[in-house]
């Protein structure tokens, strides 16, 4: 079985097509000139803004004008993981297995997230069969890493009293809020030095992580590859001189990084008791994650003599800032049950030109006061190591309206169709619903999907019977608001 004998095949037969379009965020231009062809090939009013947003409008149904617009958005870009490191995303499809219920793709992320709104919203554009009032689709740019379309909706492109985001991946479940972020860099500048030539020299190496999400999969306790190979250097460090030479870990600030890898040197002499330190390593990681990191490798092999090394003093302030950097769940509300109010994400270092070394960090919180909180902490904690920090614009949360009229419309379409009251909840997660507020403040919005797990890493699937029970959901929600009046 294969992608094509997938039902329901309207939204299936959009999704293939999308997943054979390369769109990382900050480059859509293909993914962007798509959506204006189908468009114009389903003779659909079209028009862009300054950033590359997309907006379509389709007139109401014959009789249905005075009903409220229903907006249906999603958004363009899509993560870029891949086990294979030379995998070009701008260039390659997709290629997608249907393993039982799940369809997954072949090394790499699906792109379900959020490809799977742009279908669904498409599909609804153009089924000829479907009762609406004014529908109108928005697409929008850069939301895996920056919100930039959201941030900067251009005039005209929403008309519409409600919005559906489709950017949601949980079945039966309703979003009506989601976390705030903010994004903290920091910056280490170090003096090049030669390697000791009387040093051996080992690649430690992390790969095969669970990775995932920063927002949703971040009470899910998995490892953080960046901070395990920070923990290990530092273990080494304390007890032998130390000379780190390469550092790099983790991809993307909304991503639990997978893999990383170091290169470091120690006198020759301790190099039988950093082996012996690393099989101890290997043994309590192993414990520790046991039943959850199944797939995490770790390897310990020795490594041509590198020409230059990160000054020594530099090289361990990274190693204890990265160590000592908080990752996690740092607060649960007293809200919501079970929603994570605070987090913060250690996403990645990479060494920079002209002798850099640069960490990326992401915070995440339904409280205004406490994203910013977060983001201080890590201030606080690199800064002491020598850093230059520097903090991103950042986005607002979504606040949730349990007086929603199409929260209301859209749990009842639900649970007409499949017997199930959906749970409603907010996300700890970026949304750009909170951001359409801020410019349209009369808009009344909820967010659902089908069920996805391990976003934003190659192992990425969707649930296929979860797909059609959301094409029912989405359906039958803008027929209801068909027969509404403004």
């Amino acid at each position: 079985m294969t992608i094509h004998d997938l039902k329901p095949a309207e939204v299936f037969g959009i999704f293939h097509e999308i997943t054979q379009v390369p769109r990382p965020s900050k480059k859509e231009g293909k993914i962007r000139q798509w959506l204006l062809d189908f468009a114009k090939k389903h003779d659909i009013e079209v028009t862009t803004d300054a950033v590359g947003n997309v907006a379509m409008f389709v007139p109401a149904t014959p009789g249905h004008e005075d009903a409220p617009g229903v907006i249906l958005q999603a958004h363009m870009d899509m993560v870029c993981e891949s086990n294979n490191k030379d995998f070009d995303f701008e260039n390659t499809p997709i290629t997608t297995i249907v393993d039982g219920d799940w369809l997954h793709a072949d090394g790499t992320t699906l792109g379900a997230d959020n490809g799977i709104g742009i279908a669904g919203a498409l599909a609804a554009l153009t089924d000829k069969t479907l009762v609406h009032g004014p529908l109108e689709g928005l697409f929008t740019v850069d939301e895996e890493t920056g919100l930039t379309g959201a941030n900067n909706i251009g005039d005209g492109m929403i008309k519409g009293e409600m919005l559906l985001n489709l950017d949601s991946e949980d079945d039966a479940e309703i979003f009506v809020g989601c976390a705030g972020g903010i994004d903290t860099t920091c910056l280490f500048t170090y003096k090049p030095e030669m390697t000791p030539a009387d040093y051996h020299y080992f690649r430690f190496n992390l790969e095969k992580g669970l990775g995932g999400h920063s927002g949703s999969d971040i009470n899910q306790g998995r490892a953080n590859a960046v901070q395990l190979m920070a923990r290990f250097l530092w273990t080494v460090g304390k007890e032998y001189e130390l000379s780190v030479c390469e550092l790099d870990g983790g991809n993307l600030r909304n991503a639990i990084p997978r893999a990383a890898h170091c290169v470091f040197g120690v006198p020759r002499s301790h190099k039988e008791e950093v082996v012996a330190m690393f099989n101890v390593f290997v043994a309590d990681v192993q414990n520790e994650y046991k039943g959850l990191e199944t797939t995490l490798e770790m390897t310990l092999t020795t490594a041509e003599k590198p020409e230059l090394a990160i000054d020594k003093a530099t090289g361990l302030n990274i190693v204890s800032a990265l160590y000592a950097c908080p990752h996690g769940v740092i607060s649960m509300s007293r809200e919501l049950e079970g929603l994570v109010e605070t987090s913060t994400n250690l996403a990645s270092v990479k060494m920079q030109p002209d002798n850099g070394v640069l960490v990326v960090t992401s915070q995440r919180s339904s409280v205004e006061s406490r994203k910013f909180d977060i983001a201080n902490r890590v201030e606080a904690i690199f800064t002491m190591a020598g850093a230059a920090v520097a903090h991103g614009e950042g986005y607002v949360g979504w606040q949730p309206n349990l007086n929603s009229r199409i929260m209301h419309i859209a749990s009842d379409a639900y649970e007409e169709l499949y017997g199930v009251k959906p749970a409603i909840k907010a996300i700890h997660a970026g949304l750009e619903c909170g951001l359409f507020l801020t410019k349209f403040p009369g808009l009344d919005m909820v967010s659902f999907g089908p069920t996805l797990q391990n976003v934003h890493s190659p192992s990425e699937r969707m649930y296929i019977p979860a797909v059609e029970r959301y094409w029912g959901q989405l359906r039958r929600t803008i027929e209801k608001v068909a027969e509404l009046k403004k």
